[in-house]
């Protein structure tokens, strides 16, 4: 094993396991010979997406917020845990995420990579492409051996895209390459479907544009999951609210509480309790299962 600059090297333990499909042969992926200017050979680790299952795209930020992060493993999670496959480019920030994500609830993904497949890029989530070899996936068009290029990945994100029935973007800056993807998914004839954030965010300001534009809305799996064809359960939703008692003043904290984080001044004004009823109420209720605190005095309800 070698490493370069932002670049890992599996060459001795993987450079014999690579598998290399034609876009004639059966097995090259039906979604992507649909595409354009597709290529004419795909080199893979692990396994290529199966076929006839739904499909999502998850990009985003490389450094998103705690919301962003939270509502990622939250939408990867869930979708996963229905059988959705999900493929992602393996950055860092939400890439890597949703593909944490999906992989903690026993699903399936696969990242598509602007290097060759034996190049782990980059090398901070080594652990991640180590876990798709063995659980999902890891595609590319190029051959062992080539090192990430800046031109590869504008290139690469049109096989992420075309991979997929449609291309959720969970948080981007009005420029962001995560918009290239969305652009490139539009032209294919995928779904394409976004995060609404705060206006102030610039890491929401991609994701708002393109709901100007007329993108889906991010605002609960159950609606996407309708979308591609899958119909939600919320039994386990009702069976856990049926089960936890919560006291006064958690139900009223509970009630302020949602999918965006909240910190303690925003409950304490929103609630109109004393300060150390409110903390007080956090703490059961975290201890209850019900909500989570993502980063220090910010809370999401689960």
């Amino acid at each position: 094993m070698t490493e370069g600059k932002g670049t890992l090297y599996i060459e001795e333990t993987h450079s014999e396991k690579v598998k290399v499909v034609h876009h004639y042969e059966p097995s090259y992926p039906a979604k992507l010979r649909e595409v354009k200017g597709h290529p004419q050979t795909l080199y893979y680790l692990g396994e290529l997406p199966q076929e006839g299952v739904p499909t999502v795209a998850i990009v985003g930020a490389r450094e998103p917020t705690p919301y962003g992060r939270e509502m990622t493993r939250y939408f990867a999670e869930t979708l996963a845990s229905y059988g959705v496959q999900i493929i992602s480019g393996m950055a860092r920030g939400v890439d890597g995420i949703a593909g944490r994500g999906a992989l903690s609830k026993g699903g399936y993904t696969a990242a598509v990579l602007g290097s060759g497949v034996d190049i782990c890029y980059p090398k901070s989530n080594r652990g991640l492409y180590l876990d798709l070899i063995r659980k999902g996936g890891i595609i590319s068009e190029y051959p062992p051996g080539t090192p990430a290029k800046p031109y590869h990945f504008p290139a690469r994100n049109r096989l992420i895209s075309g991979l997929a029935d449609a291309v959720l973007v969970m948080e981007a800056r009005e420029k962001s390459g995560s918009l290239i993807t969305a652009d490139m998914a539009l032209e294919q004839g995928r779904d394409v479907y976004a995060l609404p954030g705060p206006i102030t965010s610039a890491l929401s300001q991609g994701c708002n544009g393109l709901l100007k534009q007329g993108a889906g809305i991010l605002l609960d799996p159950e609606e996407l999951l309708f979308d591609l064809g899958i119909t939600w359960s919320k039994k386990v939703v009702a069976e856990k609210e049926n089960k936890i008692f919560l006291a006064p003043d958690e139900k009223v904290v509970y009630s302020c509480l949602d999918l965006y984080p909240q910190n303690i001044e925003q409950l304490i004004k929103a609630t109109k309790l004393a300060p150390m009823r409110v903390q007080s109420a956090l703490v059961s209720l975290e201890l209850k299962g019900v909500i989570k605190e993502i980063s220090q005095n910010f809370y999401v309800k689960l």
